[in-house]
């Protein structure tokens, strides 16, 4: 099964898909028949390796080199050449894993799909590990909903896992976040090509979804630093009006509105306390592996409260902030301080708990 959404060269490089023969029962109890994942390696596995695992956020695909260049790829902090790293596409997705753009018969599921969780997600993960006969993880990293993936699959991987970095996420979304995210739905729903049956369904309800989520990805500040004008005659095309269809129109071009709905329904289930004894403090406690919490200063979707109370219930864990202009994305962005905190981490460099601040770049 092949997505019209990852047809390209490049995406392929690395690029391999896992057919599972068993059927794969989702947190609600429904049943996937034939679960497809997709995943990018880079490097070579042997006994020597050290694995970095890789979760990816909303919209990301398993090609981490493409858009969290900054610290992977040559050269960059987790290096190819230096380590065995895996990213694998989440379910729901699609960008080659079972997802609403797969085929069930000789329809595609679009927005028959069934609702999937992170917890699931996680599970997939885990299929994955034991097809690949990775028997240890030694880093675990994502941001936003792949922090939220992150955590699930460190629960389930008990003692196969060394080191877990969290950025820019939190034990279970808020409500806040869910307002944000069943506003978008509501808006796909309303394109008047939702539900037709046809790939491309609800474009405009997407480009329009995409506009709503970049306020709550961004910040005052950032807008102000990248979208102000400097012609103060104007009262009309605005660049802050420019980019917000810009950035709706871009994600439109690569993605999918049902998949979209299905991922944004996932991040709005992440609960790690769900059905578990103790709840999400007592489920907090059980991850074994040594942690490190990142949070972004300004960010509005995930604030740093939240990373302190997953720093305050994990055993081992460490904070660090970023300073950033560029709110929820900074995990995007700020490339140079993230380098910075997680080489600190990977060459156990940190002598104490304090909460400390990097200086944003100019």
């Amino acid at each position: 099964m092949f997505s019209k959404y990852i047809l390209t060269l490049d995406f392929f490089s690395g690029f391999q898909q896992f057919e599972s023969n068993q059927p794969f029962k989702l947190e609600n109890g429904k049943i996937l028949e034939n679960l497809t994942i997709g995943y990018h390696t880079y490097g070579e596995l042997t006994s020597e390796s050290k694995v970095i695992w890789v979760c990816h956020a909303l919209t990301g695909n398993s090609q981490v080199t493409d858009w969290w260049g900054g610290i992977f790829g040559e050269g960059k902090l987790f290096d190819p050449k230096k380590e065995f790293i895996i990213c694998a596409n989440v379910i729901g997705s699609c960008y080659g894993s079972s997802g609403p753009v797969s085929s069930k018969g000789i329809q595609l599921f679009l927005n028959d799909f069934p609702t999937v969780t992170t917890r699931d997600m996680a599970n997939a993960h885990e299929l994955l590990r034991k097809h690949l006969q990775i028997d240890e993880i030694d880093l675990l990293i994502g941001a936003s909903l792949g922090g939220q993936q992150a955590l699930e699959f460190s629960i389930l991987l008990k003692d196969k896992l060394k080191d877990l970095v969290l950025i820019a996420t939190n034990a279970f979304h808020s409500p806040f976040g869910i307002a944000f995210n069943e506003s978008q739905r509501l808006v796909i729903e309303t394109d008047a090509t939702y539900g037709k049956g046809n790939i491309d369904d609800a474009q405009q309800g997407l480009k329009v979804a995409r506009s709503i989520a970049m306020i709550s990805y961004r910040s005052y500040e950032g807008y102000k630093k990248t979208q102000s004008e400097d012609d103060n005659s104007k009262i009309e095309d605005f660049k802050a009006s420019s980019y917000q269809r810009y950035q709706g129109e871009k994600l439109a071009k690569r993605f999918n509105a049902y998949a979209y709905e299905t991922l944004s329904k996932a991040m709005d289930s992440h609960n790690v306390g769900r059905s578990r004894e103790g709840g999400v403090v007592k489920a907090l406690s059980t991850i074994k592996a040594r942690t490190l919490v990142i949070g972004i200063d300004s960010d509005l979707l995930f604030p740093i409260s939240e990373q302190l109370f997953l720093k305050e219930y994990i055993t081992n864990a460490h904070f660090k902030s970023i300073s950033s202009d560029f709110g929820h994305d900074g995990f995007l962005v700020e490339n140079d301080q993230l380098t910075s905190i997680l080489n600190d981490f990977v060459n156990n460099d940190f002598k104490n708990n304090k909460i400390t601040r990097l200086k944003k770049n100019n």
